[in-house]
Formats: C-alpha cells, sequence, structure tokens
C-alpha cells in the first residue's frame, strides 16, 4: 500500500459548544491541515494520485470553512466545531471526491496550534 499525504492550511473562528474555558468564547486559528491517502496500485505514470489532484480537491474542501465562522457553517451549526469533529468533516467530505477503487482517504490531521493535533482515521 502506498501513502501519500499533503500539507496544507486555512484561517477560521470557532467557539466551542458545551464547554467552560475560554475556549467557549469566539477566537480563531490558523489551522493546518494534513490529508493522508492510500494507494494500492501506481498509474502508468507511477503515481498514486497526483498531488496537484490531492491538493486541489483538498483546497476545494477547505474553501468551504476558510475565513468563515465555522460554527455557522453545517454541519457545526448543530455540533461543536472541535478540532476532533472538523478532522472527521475533512475526512468524509475530501473521501467523497476522492475515494474510488484505488485511492481512499486513510486519514486526516488537524492541528489547531504547533502543538495540539487531533486526527481521523478509517481505522
Amino acid at each position: 500500500m502506498y501513502h501519500l499525504t499533503i500539507h496544507t492550511h486555512f484561517a477560521a473562528a470557532h467557539n466551542l459548544i458545551n464547554y467552560q474555558g475560554d475556549c467557549e468564547n469566539l477566537h480563531g486559528h490558523n489551522w493546518k491541515v494534513e490529508v493522508t491517502v492510500s494507494a494500492r496500485d501506481l498509474d502508468k505514470a507511477g503515481l498514486g494520485i497526483d498531488f496537484k489532484v490531492l491538493k486541489r480537491e483538498t483546497n476545494a474542501v477547505l474553501d468551504l470553512l476558510d475565513h468563515k465562522y465555522i460554527n455557522e457553517v453545517p454541519p457545526f451549526d448543530q455540533m461543536s466545531p472541535s478540532s476532533e469533529n472538523i478532522a472527521r468533516f475533512l475526512f468524509e467530505r475530501i473521501g467523497e471526491r476522492l475515494n474510488d477503487g484505488n485511492v481512499r482517504v486513510a486519514k486526516v490531521n488537524v492541528w489547531e496550534s504547533d502543538h495540539a493535533c487531533a486526527s481521523y482515521s478509517a481505522d
């Protein structure tokens, strides 16, 4: 199995729901996102997926959140926009765009700071 990873980012504001502490207040992050896909086979060019395609499809999903108040973006208008929930949201939405018989999203890491990361994977 081949694994390919890209790093990208978006900026957005949020506040946590049902949380007691500073993060219940409106605040923002410059989120870093890592997306890892797996590919069983390589194409004729020797690629599992073109990094350009992986970046394009990931950034199309990130555009839903970039420079937004995440609490107003579905499904986060109904659930807390924690890093954990954002990681799962990205995993599922990017998977809808990329998963096929060969390529599958394997893991998404969402960094809200240089020292704090949440991940979601198919495991």
